[in-house]
Formats: structure tokens, C-alpha cells, sequence
């Protein structure tokens, strides 16, 4: 698969121009870039032609890789404009020049003219995220709102409630002043996990404030770390095992460290000694991780948090790492360390508890032979687009 780029912006976003972009975007998806004439392309090949002056959104350019014969028009501020092509050999040429600028589509037998939606869709797996693709044409005008456009669209459209409503408006400056200073998602996520291990020392040493301040700033690179991954189209396989990694292995380990804390002053709280906690903690958090894992692998190919808008409001509390944090925040402010850890190890057992049930209504239906389907792909069907969920959890109305 080979592709070529047609001219460049220079305007740049995120400190990439347009075409710079568009060939990292062409990378990540495996796809080679051209650099000799269409005439040295071999007989039977392909060309994806992109024009450089524009942004994509990924998942036109995975569509336009999986089509031929075709050429993608967008609407620009009232105007039809073709912006890419993925055409044979033959047909190279006429497409070129249509892009160009040329009036009329290539007349090639069996080239189709296609739209935006007819190549990607608006449901995103991977992000659990629902939003327009699209293809915007890049100018100084649009700088601002473009950048802005690329940040929100890293975001995923379902996770807790800080990542979604604390951390977003501090985080994309600090994307910002990374991508100035030349800074790398990887050395972001190196902080992160020398945070992870300083407040683990300090939670274990009863130093709950500063473990609480190093947690916090933890959990906030945590978020720019792959903001700044997506925004520059820097994410690889190995950064990715890297954030993941830290994030699935620590949060348990914190709690541990915290009861640890507590230990030389503690016995028990409420009747429950510290290894119990853990052992609750321990456990409900590896049973609501397998929940979520045997939801995708046996009931549904996506996130067991997009099947139905419960799922989604549960998802912004469920007991994951940033509201156990509250939870232990706040019994710290109260003067209560212990009952924060108590408290977070209640709402572990009963989010595995709703987990569990959410699996077992899943597989039921399956059973009864009736299809499993994300909410966010019956948005504006079976969903009102003007529901409250889809306010909250998607961009289907942005664009």
C-alpha cells in the first residue's frame, strides 16, 4: 500500500503542518509513502492520494486505505472540494489533477465519488467515543479551533469523572507547553511512574497529604501523556504497553501502601482488619478488570461501559483509580484516613457486585438470540440525539 501527499500548510497544529501530520497518520496505519513518479508505481498497484493542506481524522484515512476507486469530497464552507483519492494506476493522473484544482472528477470507469461517512464511521471502539469524522481544510483562521478540535478528540468519551471534568482545561496547556519544550509522551509517562513510587513510599509511611499531592499530579500526567501521544501522532505499541501497564498494575498497590500507613495505629476498622481490606480490594479489583474482559470477549466486541447509557454514567464512578482517590481525600480532610480506605474497599465489592450483573444480563440476551449493540451506535435510531447522554458522552452535534 502506497501513498503521496500533495502540497503542504503552513500553519501548524500541535507543532506539525498538515502534511507532516498526514505522514505520521500514514505510518501508524502501515502504509508506505511514495516518493517516485505514478509512472514507477508497478502496473497492477494502488495510489491513496491525500491533498496536503488538509486535516483528516483518522478514521477516513483506515477507511480510504480499505477502499479503491474512489474519491472522497467534503464540504467545505458550502463547497464540494475533492481532498483525497485512492485510485489504480491507470487512473493516478486524472485524480492528481482533480485535486489539484482540475473541474471535473476523473471520468475513469468505476471511480466512485464518495463522502466522509461512507469511509468511517462515528463510533470509536478504542476511545468508547462517538463523534463526526471528518476531513477540515487547514488556514490561520481555523488554527485555534482545529487544535482544539484534535485535543477534545483525544479524549475518550466515556471514563471518570475528573479525567472528564477536572483535568481537560490545565491538561491542554500542559500539552501545549510539552509540545514547545520538545518534550516526548514517553517522558511524561517516566514522570508518572516515578510519582507511582513516591506515593506509594509515602502512603506506606503514613505521609498521607504529600502521597495524596504526588497521586494527584500522577493522575493528571496520566491524562497528558496520551493526549500528547494523539495530538502529535507520536503513540507507539511499546508506549502504549508502558502507560497501560503502569495504570492497570498501581492503583491496588497505593490502597495497600495507604492501609500499611494506617497499620501502626490501627487494628481494625469497623470490625475489618487491614488484611481483609486488602484482600477485598485485591480481589474486586481483579474480578471487575476480568468482568470487563469477559464482557468484550464473550458477550460484545466493545466496552461493557458503551453497551447502554447506565453503563456510561456508571463508568464516571466506578471504582477505578481517580474516585478511590476522592474517596481517600476526603477521609483524609475529615480526619479519617481509615475510613477512606474502608470506604473505597465498599465500593470496589459493589462495583464488581453491578459488573458481575451487567455480564449476566449481557450473556442473557445473547443467549436469547438477540443482538448486543453500543448505544452509541443506535444515536439518532433507537437513541434521541438530544438525550442527556448523548450531551455528555459524544460529539455527535459538534460538526
Amino acid at each position: 500500500m502506497r501513498a503521496v501527499v500533495q502540497g503542504d500548510s503552513a500553519v501548524r497544529l500541535w507543532g506539525l503542518t498538515a502534511a507532516e501530520r498526514i505522514k505520521r497518520q500514514l505510518r501508524s496505519e502501515g502504509v508506505e509513502l511514495h516518493q517516485g513518479s505514478i509512472e514507477s508505481l508497478p502496473p497492477e498497484s494502488a495510489l491513496l492520494m491525500l491533498r496536503g493542506d488538509c486535516l483528516y481524522d483518522d478514521r477516513v484515512i483506515r477507511g480510504l486505505v480499505k477502499v479503491r476507486s474512489v474519491v472522497l469530497k467534503v464540504d467545505d464552507e458550502g463547497e464540494f472540494i475533492p481532498v483525497a483519492a485512492h485510485v489504480e494506476r491507470k487512473d493516478a493522473h486524472r485524480a492528481d489533477e482533480w485535486l489539484r484544482g482540475a473541474d471535473a472528477p476523473p471520468t475513469a470507469t468505476g471511480v466512485a465519488t464518495v463522502d466522509v461517512g461512507q469511509v468511517a464511521q462515528g463510533f470509536e471502539t478504542g476511545l468508547r467515543k462517538f463523534d463526526r469524522p471528518y476531513v477540515l481544510r487547514v488556514s490561520a483562521e481555523r488554527q485555534a479551533a482545529l487544535e482544539q478540535l484534535l485535543f477534545s478528540g483525544a479524549y475518550k468519551g466515556v471514563t471518570d469523572l475528573v479525567t472528564k471534568w477536572l483535568w481537560p482545561a490545565p491538561a491542554q496547556q500542559v500539552t501545549r507547553w510539552c509540545v514547545r519544550a520538545g518534550i516526548s509522551p514517553n517522558q511524561v509517562t517516566a514522570m508518572s511512574l516515578v510519582l507511582v513510587f513516591a506515593a506509594l513510599a509515602l502512603f506506606a509511611h503514613g505521609e498521607y497529604a504529600w502521597g495524596l499531592l504526588a497521586g494527584w499530579i500522577m493522575t493528571f500526567l496520566d491524562t497528558v501523556d496520551g493526549k500528547l501521544a494523539r495530538v502529535t501522532v507520536t503513540s507507539t505499541p511499546l508506549g502504549n504497553i508502558f502507560d497501560h501497564g503502569i495504570d492497570l498494575i498501581h492503583p491496588p498497590l497505593w490502597y495497600m501502601a495507604w492501609g500499611i500507613g494506617l497499620a501502626p495505629a490501627v487494628g481494625e476498622i469497623c470490625g475489618f482488619t487491614l488484611p481483609v481490606l486488602y484482600g477485598v480490594i485485591f480481589a474486586t479489583y481483579i474480578g471487575g478488570r476480568l468482568c470487563e474482559g469477559a464482557f468484550e470477549f464473550w458477550v460484545a466486541r466493545f466496552s461493557i461501559f458503551t453497551w447502554r447509557p447506565f453503563d456510561s454514567y456508571f463508568r464516571l464512578i466506578v471504582a477505578r483509580r481517580n474516585p478511590s482517590m476522592i474517596m481517600l481525600t476526603v477521609g483524609l480532610g475529615a480526619g479519617r484516613p481509615d475510613l477512606g480506605l474502608l470506604a473505597v474497599a465498599a465500593w470496589h465489592a459493589l462495583s464488581m457486585a453491578i459488573l458481575v450483573a451487567r455480564v449476566l444480563q449481557g450473556a442473557g440476551v445473547r443467549r436469547r438470540g438477540d443482538a448486543v449493540q453500543s448505544w452509541f451506535t443506535q444515536i439518532g435510531q433507537t437513541v434521541d440525539d438530544r438525550a442527556l447522554a448523548v450531551r455528555l458522552f459524544t460529539h455527535a452535534n459538534a460538526r
